[in-house]
C-alpha cells in the first residue's frame, strides 16, 4: 500500500501515552455543547447572559454542534492529542461566533458592506485549485484572505497594522500544529497563517463544515451535513468577508474551496454576481490523492485510520458532487459569461497560459507586472519542494472499470483526459 501511517515524533507519542499532564487533563474534558460553550464564554470573559453566540438571532448552529460532538465522542476514536486539538478548534469556532455577534451589536453597518462579484475557484480537491489560488494571490488588484484572517476575523483587520501580530501568532500555532504532529503533511498540503486560505474556514463558524469530515471519522455528522441546508453556512461566509473588508472599503475578493462544488446553488444565491472558476482532473487520480491527504489529517487526531473506508467515502462524495455540477450546468444555473472551466492537464503544460485564459474568460485584466509576479511565484514553488506525495488508486480497493463508468458523464461533459 502506498499510504502508510507515518511515524510520530517522540513528543506526540509522549502526549498520547498520557505523559504530558496538562494536555491529558484538557483532553479528558467532555466534548459536549454546554462544556464547549462555557469554555468559549470564559475565554472571552463572558457569562451565561451572553447566550449561545447567536448572530442576528440565528441559533441554528446549535444542532450541528450537538451532532458533531456526539460523533466526535462516539465515532472518531480520538487519541489524547487529537481530543486536545479538537477542543481548541471547536472553542475557537464558538468564540468567533460570540465575537461576530458582539461586533454586529456595536457596528451593525458591517452588514451594509457590499461583497462585489467575488471570483470563486472550485473543483474537486487535487485538481490545481491551490496553485491557481496562489497565482491569483500575486495580483495586487485582488484581496485573497490569509489564514489568520479566516481563523480570527474579529475585530476587522486594520490596514495600518496588517497582519495583526497577535492573531497571526495564534493562527500560525493552530495551522502548523497538524504538520508538527504528522511530519509528512507538508508534502501533501502546506498550511500557514500568511498563506492564502480556503474560505471553508469562514463557513465553519456555522458548524456546517467539511473541515470536520476531513479531519475525523464521523459518519453520523457526514449524514447530517449532506442533508443540511447550506445557506446558513454561506450567510456566515459573507458576514466574515464583510468584517474583513470593513476598514478597507470594497475590495475584489478571490476565494477558493472545493466544498463549493456541491453547493453551487447556495453559493450563487448569496453571491448572485460571483464569477466561478472550476478546475477539472481525472477523478481516478483525484480519489487516491485526496484520500491520502485526509488519511494523514485523520492520523493527526486518531490511531484508527482506514484508507479504504476513506476512499469509499470520497468516491460517493465526489461522484455526487461532480454529477451535481453537470446537473447545475445543464440547468443553466452557471452563466457562461461568468464561468470558466480549466483542466489540470492544461495548467501543468502551460500554467501562465491557463491563467491568461481564466482572466480573459472572466473579463479581468492581467497586466505584465502581475504576470511577472506569477512567474516568480511558480519559480519559487517547484513541485515537490516540500516533499513527495505518493498515492495510488489501487490502494482504495475500488474497481477501476466500474469507477470509469461512474464518472463518465462528468468526464465526457468537460473533456477530462484520463491520467491512469
Amino acid at each position: 500500500m502506498t499510504w502508510q501511517a507515518p511515524p510520530r515524533p517522540e513528543w506526540v507519542q509522549a502526549v498520547n501515552r498520557g505523559d504530558v499532564l496538562p494536555i491529558t487533563e484538557v483532553a479528558a474534558r467532555p466534548l459536549t455543547p454546554d462544556a464547549l460553550l462555557d469554555e468559549a464564554r470564559a475565554g472571552l470573559g463572558l457569562d451565561r447572559s451572553a447566550g449561545v453566540g447567536t448572530i442576528d438571532g440565528d441559533d441554528g448552529f446549535v444542532e450541528p454542534l450537538a451532532v458533531a460532538c456526539r460523533a466526535l465522542e462516539d465515532e472518531a476514536e480520538l487519541h489524547v492529542l487529537g481530543r486536545w486539538a479538537t477542543r481548541r478548534y471547536l472553542v475557537r469556532l464558538l468564540q468567533v461566533r460570540f465575537q461576530l455577534a458582539a461586533l454586529l451589536e456595536v457596528d451593525p453597518g458591517v452588514r451594509d458592506e457590499e461583497v462585489r462579484a467575488p471570483v470563486v475557484v472550485t473543483g474537486a480537491p487535487r485538481t490545481g485549485t491551490t496553485i491557481l489560488y496562489g497565482l491569483l494571490s500575486r495580483d495586487a488588484a485582488f484581496r485573497v484572505p490569509e489564514g489568520w484572517e479566516l481563523l480570527r476575523p474579529v475585530p476587522p483587520p486594520d490596514p495600518g497594522r496588517f497582519p495583526d501580530p497577535g492573531r497571526l501568532a495564534l493562527a500560525e500555532e493552530e495551522l502548523r500544529q497538524m504538520a508538527t504532529t504528522v511530519s509528512s503533511l507538508d508534502a501533501i498540503h502546506v498550511y500557514s497563517a500568511r498563506m492564502p486560505k480556503e474560505c471553508i474556514s469562514a463557513m465553519s463558524f456555522s458548524l456546517l463544515t467539511e473541515e470536520l469530515t476531513a479531519r475525523y471519522h464521523v459518519p453520523s455528522y457526514v449524514e447530517a451535513l449532506m442533508a443540511a441546508d447550506m445557506r446558513p453556512a454561506y450567510e456566515v461566509h459573507r458576514l466574515v468577508l464583510q468584517v474583513l473588508q470593513r476598514r478597507f472599503g470594497p475590495v475584489q475578493w478571490v476565494l477558493k474551496s472545493p466544498v463549493h462544488l456541491r453547493s453551487l446553488p447556495d453559493l450563487l444565491a448569496v453571491y448572485p454576481d460571483a464569477r466561478v472558476v472550476v478546475t477539472h482532473r481525472d477523478p481516478l487520480t483525484v480519489l487516491p490523492s485526496v484520500s491520502s491527504l485526509v488519511a494523514t489529517l485523520r492520523w493527526a487526531h486518531s490511531d484508527h485510520v482506514e484508507l479504504s473506508e476513506i476512499g469509499a467515502y470520497h468516491e460517493r462524495l465526489y461522484h455526487d458532487a461532480l454529477d451535481g455540477l453537470v446537473d447545475v450546468d445543464e440547468a443553466g444555473l452557471l452563466d457562461p459569461a461568468r464561468t470558466h472551466h480549466g483542466r489540470y492537464a492544461d495548467f501543468v503544460d502551460d500554467p501562465l497560459g491557463s491563467v491568461r485564459r481564466t482572466y480573459e474568460a472572466l473579463g479581468l485584466v492581467l497586466g505584465p507586472a502581475t504576470e511577472e509576479a506569477m512567474a516568480a511565484h511558480l519559480a519559487a514553488s517547484p513541485k515537490g519542494a516540500t516533499g513527495e506525495h505518493r498515492y495510488a488508486f489501487d490502494d482504495l480497493g475500488l474497481d477501476r472499470e466500474v469507477e470509469r463508468r461512474r464518472f463518465a458523464r462528468y468526464c465526457d461533459r468537460y473533456s477530462v483526459p484520463v491520467e491512469a
